[in-house]
């Protein structure tokens, strides 16, 4: 296994396990069998519904816990000062654990400037080893840190026909490696910490198979071209996505105000006034597929804004 130091000197594996979309009826088999195969990194979420699997899974595979890295993450449900510390503790009972390797922001959306000050705190005493965020833009994270990469979508979850892609069949034949393993493979020499995910334990352990063989120069730049420039797995100006948050959202803990709960103490007027300007742009993107202006609600619902002609109920 390769290692990237953080920059509190903590070490975090390259290459990860995630638990995305997997049922937690069949998240903690998963769990193990990754375990076996030799992961130490756990990527899952509170969003994903299985925190409680993984920590089952961990448990049973005796490994000792200062061995394996979880990482997990809060939803924008919990922004606010307040709100993440209460929902790091519900992290905590569920993976049963004294305390969390790295705990994420998920989603740039809501109070995370609170709810990062939130995670100093946690930080500090000592809950969480390390604090991040998850598909923030760059502009944004310069609002509260700089960080390591990691990838959590690593195959583009298979779209434009990932596994076939001829860039990467050529130079995986090469190597007698997989599409799969080369784009694992790029990401690490890149120094970006990778987390696939699968279902099944073939591919649990070829995703794991990567550190036998290094991309030469000519081929880390030959997949560098297959670059499109942006994600094609999470937009936040997308309104087909915004909906999509918005029903995770609605089926989380509700009713947690975003602009005006939480402790403000550490966040300046203008940051305020900021996030205000980033949520009018983006009703402006989605105030076109709204139709029926007069079935507008506005309401606060569980920590994020619900403009929507139905029920979030």
């Amino acid at each position: 296994m390769e290692y990237k130091t953080l920059s509190n000197g903590l070490k975090i594996p390259m290459l990860g396990f995630g638990v995305y979309q997997i049922p937690p009826n069949q998240t903690k088999e998963c769990v193990l069998a990754a375990l076996r195969a030799g992961y130490r990194l756990i990527d899952t979420a509170q969003a994903y519904k299985n925190e409680k699997a993984v920590g089952e899974a961990i448990r049973e595979s005796g490994i000792p816990r200062e061995e394996i890295f979880i990482t997990t993450k809060l939803w924008i449900s919990s922004f606010s000062y307040e709100g993440v510390q209460e929902a790091t503790e519900r992290s905590l009972e569920a993976l049963g654990v004294d305390y969390i390797d790295l705990m994420l922001l998920h989603q740039p959306m809501g109070d995370y400037i609170g709810a990062w000050r939130g995670l100093e705190k946690l930080y500090k005493e000592g809950k969480l080893k390390s604090i991040g965020v998850s598909n923030f833009y760059p502009h944004v994270i310069t609002d509260i840190s700089n960080g390591e990469s990691k990838a959590w979508g690593p195959f583009n979850e298979g779209k434009n026909n990932f596994f076939t892609n001829p860039i990467l069949k050529e130079i995986g034949e090469k190597y007698g490696k997989s599409a799969a393993q080369v784009s694992l493979r790029w990401n690490i020499q890149r120094g970006v910490i990778v987390i696939p995910k699968s279902v099944h334990e073939d591919r649990i352990k070829e995703n794991f198979n990567v550190f036998d063989f290094k991309l030469n120069d000519e081929d880390m730049k030959k997949i560098s071209t297959m670059d499109i420039g942006h994600s094609e797995i999470v937009d936040h100006f997308d309104p087909n996505f915004l909906l999509i948050l918005k029903s995770h959202t609605c089926m989380a803990v509700k009713h947690t105000p975003i602009l005006y709960g939480g402790d403000y103490s550490n966040t300046t007027p203008m940051i305020i006034v900021k996030r205000i300007v980033q949520y009018i742009k983006v009703i402006s993107v989605i105030k076109e597929v709204i139709y029926y202006i007069d079935e507008i609600k506005w309401g606060f619902i569980a920590g994020d804004w619900c403009i929507t002609p139905y029920s979030c109920d």
